[in-house]
């Protein structure tokens, strides 16, 4: 005869180790910047390939602590877990989507899906740190170029952020807070940066030094250098987050955004208070002269160097490069015009940056279902190069440096609102594309995936009716 209590023992832990497996596949997605809605998307996959009925299942997913609640009839077993690293890991997150989907399509075995998870949770990166420095690097000469640098100080302003993106890492796998990592790093390129001035300012370095290391943009790089720190991921997933409703989680990312900025530019303040450099960051001009072909060049070197940054995987580097040409350039066509000397349409950088954003998300999620990758993972590195990180220290150097005279303030707000406008039309422009071409293949997601589980139900119930006969 069969003890009661042994198999109310054993129905427990059975369910006690689907919801671990659930947990820590939202967990995953979670620490590895997927935004709340592509999560959630993900759980649903994965309650049904665990069996687990979603009448009967609850899910809270927060920025740091994530809970589950099952009630089978029998029992309400309830599960928290705390989301402790953060970081930006595209390649994961494209692995766990693949992995939600095979799981029911192969009919995996619990003891497989926690194999595989565990392999993606600890798997290396595609770029080794110091390549991802490299990559950085060259994407923050990228940025310098658009704000109107010439090549010399596109080097420049690579080598700088190279140094401090490297010392960042270091920082970090020392153990130091990530705020203050920031700001040294954001410290240390600013003043290397500025250092690098003098190769074309002065007259010596000028007469000693080959005629290419000289620039005409010299002190484009100090506002460059520090650009590999913005959080242009935990913009945009905030963004996405409020519009689908997760206000909570939203929050939170935003508030980790502004830490963050604040952080770079309290860096970046102190390295202009320390080497007496001029008020060069609300003086500068930041508009460009350049060809598009030049436009186009310095948008791939972005885009890829952000990728790298984000772990994307190499074979989706040319297509987030032509994601990142197609962005920037379809920007640069609707914001420059005219009145700045330049060829396009001349509707200024908010329209241009939303023109820009929509357009490269709507060929992500076409791209996406050919690469058979999330299409955040490719629309997200494509845009970046867009944020206006030197509108949002600008504001922030400016309420720093508030002396009452007539008008700072409103330079200030001035700043704030066109970084806050800008940031707010390349979230909306990533997110409504997938949001309008999310509705209309929902229906078809959920008729696929419905599919899915009855075939693997009746392949189960064929195996064991023929396991019972032999």
């Amino acid at each position: 005869m069969t003890d009661p209590k042994t198999d109310t023992f054993a129905i427990d832990e059975q369910l006690d180790r689907k919801l671990n497996l659930y947990l820590r596949t939202a967990c995953l997605l979670m620490e590895c910047s997927a935004d709340t809605t592509r999560i959630m998307r993900n759980l649903r996959r994965t309650a049904g390939f665990l069996g687990l009925d979603a009448d009967k299942l609850q899910t809270f997913v927060d920025y740091e602590m994530l809970m589950v609640s099952y009630n089978d009839g029998h029992h309400t077993p309830t599960r928290f877990r705390r989301c402790k690293h953060h970081s930006i890991d595209f390649a994961a997150i494209t692995r766990i989507s693949h992995l939600s989907w095979e799981a029911i399509r192969y009919g995996y075995s619990l003891d497989e899906y926690d194999r595989r998870l565990t392999h993606i949770g600890s798997a290396k990166r595609h770029y080794p740190p110091w390549q991802v420095a490299v990559g950085s690097g060259f994407a923050c000469g990228g940025f310098c170029i658009q704000f109107g640098c010439d090549w010399p100080a596109f080097f420049y302003a690579s080598f700088a952020a190279i140094i401090g993106m490297r010392l960042k890492a270091w920082l970090g796998a020392k153990g130091a807070n990530a705020y203050m990592g920031i700001c040294i790093a954001a410290l240390v390129s600013t003043v290397l940066a500025w250092l690098e001035s003098f190769l074309s300012l002065s007259p010596t370095m000028v007469a000693a030094l080959p005629t290419w290391m000289h620039s005409d943009t010299p002190w484009h790089p100090l506002m460059a250098c520090a650009l590999f720190i913005v959080p242009g991921v935990p913009i945009i997933n905030f963004v996405s987050d409020m519009l689908d409703g997760y206000v909570r989680t939203g929050l939170v990312r935003a508030i980790n955004t502004l830490l963050m900025i604040v952080a770079m530019s309290f860096g970046i303040v102190l390295a202009i208070g320390v080497c007496g450099i001029d008020n060069f960051v609300t003086d500068l001009t930041m508009v460009p002269h350049h060809s598009y072909v030049e436009f186009a060049v310095a948008a791939a070197i972005s885009a890829m160097g952000f990728s790298m940054i984000f772990n994307t995987s190499p074979k989706l580097l040319p297509i987030v490069a032509l994601g990142g040409i197609i962005a920037v350039c379809n920007r640069n066509f609707v914001n420059l015009g005219p009145s700045t000397g330049n060829f396009g349409l001349d509707q200024g950088i908010i329209v241009g940056s939303l023109a820009g954003s929509v357009l490269a998300s709507l060929l992500a999620v076409m791209a996406a279902h050919w690469v058979h990758t999330p299409h955040q993972c490719l629309s997200i590195p494509s845009v970046i190069p867009m944020i206006p990180g030197v509108f949002m220290y600008r504001a922030l150097f400016a309420f720093i440096e508030l002396h009452g005279v007539v008008g700072e303030v409103t330079v200030a707000m001035h700043n704030l609102i066109m970084a806050s406008l800008i940031t707010m039309c390349i979230a909306i422009g990533v997110a409504i594309p997938n949001i309008f071409v999310r509705r209309m293949l929902e229906s078809q997601r959920k008729l696929r995936l419905h599919r899915l589980l009855i075939a693997r139900r009746r392949h189960d119930d064929g195996s064991a009716t023929v396991g019972r006969e032999r």
